[in-house]
């Protein structure tokens, strides 16, 4: 049984919340909770609302033990970037690009 959690419209870029998915990926569910829970960054913090929320679904929805959970999959995807401009000299713009990003995360009972 698989079930999973999706954040969309994430206020970062895809890949610093890359940084943090590639080190809870294949843990078990509790242990890369805690994982996230000592790391000092915003991403973490957003990957932890995402795992707590497949975990909630895995439990409340399916009726599966989060003992015996393991995260399959952390994937993070582009979402929509927000254009914006700074002047620069001599009456020219330069891009600012603020980007966001969607976080899926899988969990397995398997």
């Amino acid at each position: 049984m698989e079930v999973q959690a999706i954040y969309k419209g994430a206020r970062m870029s895809p890949r610093k919340i890359r940084e943090v998915t590639r080190q809870i990926q294949g843990l078990g569910a509790l242990q890369a909770q805690a994982l996230l829970s000592v790391i000092p960054r915003k991403s973490a913090f957003l990957v932890s609302k995402t795992l707590k929320s497949a975990i909630a679904n895995a439990e409340n929805n399916a009726g599966a033990n989060p003992e015996n959970l393991r995260v399959k999959e952390a994937i993070v995807g582009k979402a929509p970037t927000m254009k914006r401009f700074i002047p620069k000299a001599r009456g020219s713009a330069g891009p600012i690009l603020k980007r966001s990003a969607h976080i899926k995360i899988i969990l397995t009972d398997e």
